[in-house]
């Protein structure tokens, strides 16, 4: 019998920044390096290993959500900027069609917008962290897109229509930043914001379950939350997560402080 899977929603990082030495973005080397073991030890953290992965991505967008069909999904080096090596980065997962497909079944039979497309690869969002956290790619990969009116309370109900996935041997992660004010990092501006925001959150993610969807739907009422959050694409992936698990606890697994600001993950179930 397979055990129920959690969810979660995790830090994803800087760019590449897992694969380059960190100082040439204006950091310390190790400016990364317990987000990485964090990610490297996810999965030994799991009951048991998953049969496939879901990943919502703060990357991909669209007007409905949206589930990859991909096969052998290709890389998408979705990042500006940095040394050129790191556009030569591969995670050759597979992709898992018919559980794309079954998304797509489930999120319509609980009236949201949903459908497949068949050439979706793995965004930066995807690969950075999961080539720490499955370097042999040898997990089936599903990307799920955001709807692009980034409605947390939507987000929600979709998390709870993927709920029976859990119970199928699937891993369903948020992949974005507790934490995204891209003119505040490396500041003084991300300090007392992002550690304002991540009590929050914190206090938001643990709470009873009804008080949480509660906090949830309206996370912009929160605390610096529009400072920590200009625009809630690298948020709202939280919101499938911790809908997936809608009456289960919820925990901070992790957190840090990157390029001066707070940054958490957050587990349920």
């Amino acid at each position: 019998m397979t055990t129920r899977m959690p969810t979660l929603f995790l830090p994803h990082g800087g760019g590449p920044c897992f694969f380059m030495d960190w100082t040439a973005m204006g950091g310390p080397a190790d400016a990364w390096d317990r987000t990485a073991a964090f990610l490297r030890g996810l999965i030994a953290s799991l009951p048991e290993r998953p049969k496939a992965i879901i990943v919502i991505s703060g990357h991909w967008e669209e007007d409905a959500f949206t589930a990859s069909t991909a096969a052998q999904p290709e890389m998408i080096f979705d990042y500006y900027g940095f040394p050129p090596h790191t556009y030569e980065l591969s995670f050759p997962a597979p992709g898992a069609p018919a559980l794309a497909e079954r998304i797509v079944e489930l999120l319509g039979a609980a009236g949201l917008p949903a459908r497949t497309d068949a050439t979706r690869g793995f965004d930066h969002g995807v690969f950075v962290p999961f080539l720490l956290i499955t370097p042999a790619a040898d997990i089936p990969v599903v990307p799920l897109s955001l709807k692009r009116d980034l409605s947390p309370e939507e987000h929600l109900r979709a998390g709870a229509a993927l709920a029976p996935l859990r119970d199928e041997g699937v891993l369903i992660v948020g992949s974005g930043m507790s934490f995204h004010n891209m003119r505040a990092f490396f500041s003084p501006a991300a300090t007392q914001p992002s550690a304002a925001f991540d009590a929050w959150l914190t206090e938001a993610i643990t709470a009873e379950p009804d008080a949480r969807w509660a906090a949830l739907a309206h996370w912009a009422e929160a605390p610096a939350g529009r400072q920590s959050h200009p625009r809630e694409e690298h948020l709202i992936p939280l919101m499938v997560a911790a809908g997936a698990a809608r009456d289960e606890p919820g925990s901070r697994p992790f957190t840090d402080n990157v390029m001066m600001a707070d940054i958490s993950a957050f587990r349920f179930g």
